[in-house]
């Protein structure tokens, strides 16, 4: 019978748990303070309900991608999909731009995973290790190709946004 490599983990009623250095703790504190803010800023920022150009409130100029060319550039839209996401309509925030909502979600995660990490000290890398990272980034990458394809199709069509 061949053996399984499961790592080391604590037994039952032991008094050994995995803790991580304080610095790490502080990492992941961090993270999810910084990915809380960015969902935070979102949620006060107002849709625009023409898919792109959410950030102009923040005082940032338009998209020269688009300006010059026509198209939406492959960030188009991220910041109103966070803010359709922050105010709590997900099927917008996908529609805009699928892979803003997709970051927006992974930010979600983010707050949480990175409070448990810090005040637990409990490592979640273990979790990732479960999963190596060609599930889960070829995905995302590819995601992220066809969310510009979508962006672009609905751009061309006068179907971007969400009224």
């Amino acid at each position: 019978m061949p053996i399984i490599y499961t790592g080391t983990t604590a037994r039952a009623g032991s008094a050994h748990v995995e803790r991580l250095a304080p610095s790490a703790r502080l990492i992941a504190f961090v993270v999810a303070v910084a990915c809380l803010s960015v969902l935070t800023l979102a949620s006060w920022l107002p849709p625009n309900r023409d898919g792109v150009g959410s950030h102009r409130a923040l005082g940032l100029k338009g998209c020269q991608f688009l300006d010059s060319t026509g198209l939406p550039c492959p960030s188009c839209g991220m910041t109103t999909s966070f803010a359709w996401f922050a105010h709590g309509n997900l099927v917008a925030s996908v529609y805009v731009q699928p892979m803003g909502a997709a970051l927006a979600i992974i930010a979600a995660a983010c707050v949480w995973g990175g409070l448990y990490v810090a005040l637990t000290g409990r490592p979640v890398y273990r979790l990732l290790r479960l999963l190596p990272g060609r599930y889960y980034l070829l995905p995302l990458l590819a995601l992220a190709v066809l969310a510009w394809g979508w962006k672009i199709m609905i751009h061309l069509n006068g179907l971007d946004g969400w009224r």
